[in-house]
């Protein structure tokens, strides 16, 4: 399983999305859009599917604490 990963604008840190999903259906699933808030900058990113990438649960949550 993986987590869906963005970049925080403000800072260029990665951060979680929150959402766990498969490698396939990631690639499979259409254009959307998404807002996380981040921990960092304690504000609301905006981001398109394009924008975010998969990391392996296990390391994203290593970047998150």
């Amino acid at each position: 399983m993986c987590i869906v990963m963005i970049k925080c604008p403000e800072t260029g840190v990665a951060i979680s999305t929150g959402i766990k999903t498969e490698r396939p259906r990631f690639n499979r699933s259409p254009v959307f859009f998404g807002r996380t808030y981040c921990p960092i900058c304690q504000t609301n990113h905006e981001w398109f599917a394009g924008d975010a990438w998969l990391q392996q649960e296990d390391r994203a949550e290593a970047l998150t604490t």
